[in-house]
């Protein structure tokens, strides 16, 4: 892949410009020095930078903070296969606790969802369940 400027690196990264920003203050990519002439002082990325932002976004569509993100992405420079699994557990067990929270507030929705439909009189319960 040619040499790509911040928009391009964030186009293909799936984010704005300003995320990529982002994730630079935070450490996560690297900011590349300035280009000089014939470049004008453009920053370029490469395929490793795009490669890098898409990591970031797959870990955080899994879960993952940002904070964990960047010692996965430390970890995969030292092999550290132990740590990444474990770090891993983690974010399983958390995704298993909302997963069940989801399916207890689904459950509930529902049982309103058949006390509305069920035709009886006064408020529906679902407007009054969420009245406090």
């Amino acid at each position: 892949m040619s040499q790509l400027t911040i928009g391009k690196l964030a186009d293909a990264g799936g984010v704005g410009v300003e995320t990529v920003r982002y994730y630079q203050r935070r450490g996560l990519l690297p900011t590349p020095v300035r280009g000089g002439p014939p470049d004008t002082g453009v920053r370029r990325y490469g395929e490793g930078e795009v490669r890098r932002l898409r990591f970031i976004r797959s870990a955080q569509a899994a879960g993952f903070t940002l904070e964990e993100i960047g010692e996965l992405l430390e970890l995969d420079a030292t092999d550290d296969r132990a740590r990444a699994r474990e770090l891993a557990r983690v974010r399983i067990g958390a995704l298993d606790a909302k997963i069940a929270e989801l399916v207890q507030a689904r459950e509930g929705l529902a049982r309103l969802a058949r006390e509305c439909g069920a035709g009886s009189a006064g408020p529906c319960p679902i407007l009054t369940a969420f009245e406090g």
